[in-house]
């Protein structure tokens, strides 16, 4: 009886180690600033970070701020992929959004390799503002799991 219900709670116990998930997020940062003078990279972080280090509890009784040191924040260590820009001094650049999708479907391809799997794509852009902004990027993150 007892090698059965250890049996039972190895098995259990393997059941739900076996269930434990772990997420990896990649971001592609694709410059929209005119006359190709952005930067454009897909960025794999290389380090873990604990976010329970740098947060802190708000509470009515007390209420003093976060002072987390960004240094110790930062991630040093990351993989930096070039990507070309949307635009160049012409206008908006087909072949460089072309190139992208084949930089992109390759890491993705790359990574299901790997044995993760693309669980959720999450997109958003800031974009040119009006005249004298200049400024503009398309972010997307890729947010895999295994």
């Amino acid at each position: 009886m007892k090698k059965i219900v250890l049996i039972a709670v190895l098995t259990l116990a393997a059941a739900f180690g076996a269930n434990a998930q772990q997420y990896k997020v990649i971001t592609s940062v694709e410059s929209i600033v005119p006359n190709g003078l952005g930067r454009s990279r897909i960025i794999n972080a290389l380090e873990d970070k604990d976010y329970r280090e740098f947060t802190s509890v708000q509470t009515e009784d007390d209420n003093t701020r976060n002072k987390s040191d960004r240094g110790e924040i930062r991630v040093k260590n990351f993989e930096e992929t070039k990507l070309l820009n949307f635009y160049n001094i012409g206008g908006i650049r087909f072949q460089n959004i072309a190139a992208n999708d084949a930089m992109i479907t390759s890491m993705i391809n790359d990574m299901v390799s790997n044995g993760w799997e693309l669980a959720f794509v999450v997109s958003g852009v800031e974009s040119e503002a009006g005249k004298g902004d200049g400024q503009g990027i398309f972010i997307t993150r890729y947010i895999f799991r295994k």
